[in-house]
């Protein structure tokens, strides 16, 4: 059974496993606004639990936008959730503000120690595009050349090269004449979870945006899986890609977290058109990598709103990643 509410839709989700369940935490929207494209602005974060990331418990609502005026009275979007070495679980999402119009997206975090009520640290807001290394980001909203003023879906985890932490986000850079070849993975580090440095992207290019980014590694390769619409692709980027543009989710590769990341070449690794999976995660399991995420559009180009079953992740000799569909998950 797929994950799913009878009066809210369902789409980006991230996941946490607890040492006994796996967490689910995503965004969700009431169905009454009949409209699904009016979810980005009416949302609240919601918690589920699993044993098998198939049969899932809906715990409710456990992060909404802050009281006004606050960086994040408008939206609390995508992000993820991590614990550090005390137990204590750490969350860290895209905020926005009513007096930006929602147009300016800025980082927070939160804390717990059950991964259901989360507390804001101070007033929530932990990274914004600033300091010495704004200037490699679209640190302003290009008002006319792109929708946004992107700095969202927050991705933390441990540097496998020392004590600290590294966050990866959806971000854009400036200067490149064609919007869809702007697209940007951004990048902070910090030694505590709580002090953050922005440092230049890590990748630059070939869509104009990547969203929700996922760092993790196999073997000793480093992939970050990202999503992007079929409109989002570089000129360069469609032709390169064997089928041509698609909506759905893809990956970088690199030897480092830190990179060189380079776009993974051959098929484009979970995309269609109509979308039928956006926002991926890859979690570790064990029985292998399983690919998570929401149910975009129908055959008849309907919102689905609802978290798919998993279905397997295969890695080949050469390191790129293959989606094979579980079908009897599936029936």
């Amino acid at each position: 059974m797929v994950l799913a509410l009878e009066h809210q839709w369902i789409w980006d989700s991230w996941y946490a496993h607890d040492g006994d369940k796996w967490h689910v935490f995503f965004l969700k929207a009431d169905k009454s606004l009949i409209n699904p494209e009016l979810r980005h602005f009416n949302v609240t974060q919601g918690h589920a639990v699993s044993d098998d990331l198939i049969n899932w418990e809906h715990l409710g609502t456990c992060l909404v936008p802050a009281d006004s005026p606050a960086w994040d009275d408008f939206t609390t979007w995508t992000g993820s959730v991590v614990r550090d070495d005390a137990g204590h679980w750490h969350l860290f999402y895209t905020g926005t503000s009513k007096a930006d119009e929602g147009l300016y997206q800025r980082v927070g975090h939160a804390t717990s120690d059950d991964l259901h009520n989360w507390v804001r640290v101070g007033d929530g807001l932990c990274l914004d595009l600033t300091g010495p290394a704004a200037a490699a980001y679209e640190a302003n909203h290009a008002k006319g050349f792109w929708h946004d003023r992107a700095m969202r879906d927050p991705w933390v985890m441990r540097d496998p090269d020392g004590d600290g932490w590294l966050m990866y986000f959806t971000a854009r850079a400036p200067g490149i004449a064609e919007p869809n070849a702007g697209g940007a993975i951004g990048f902070a580090t910090s030694d505590d979870l709580m002090t953050w440095t922005l440092q230049p992207p890590v990748f630059v290019g070939g869509f104009g945006q990547m969203e929700v980014p996922q760092v993790f590694q196999v073997a000793d390769r480093w992939y970050c899986l990202f999503c992007t619409a079929a409109e989002h692709f570089s000129q360069a980027q469609a032709i390169a890609t064997p089928g041509g543009a698609v909506t759905g989710n893809h990956y970088l590769m690199a030897d480092s977290p830190r990179g060189p990341w380079v776009i993974a070449d051959g098929p484009f690794l979970d995309g269609a058109l109509p979308c039928r999976r956006y926002a991926a995660r890859i979690v570790e399991t064990g029985a292998g990598l399983r690919i998570m995420g929401f149910a975009d559009r129908n055959a008849e180009g309907h919102f689905q709103g609802v978290i798919l079953n998993p279905d397997p992740v295969e890695v080949l000799d050469d390191g790129r990643l293959v989606v094979r569909p579980d079908t009897k998950a599936a029936e």
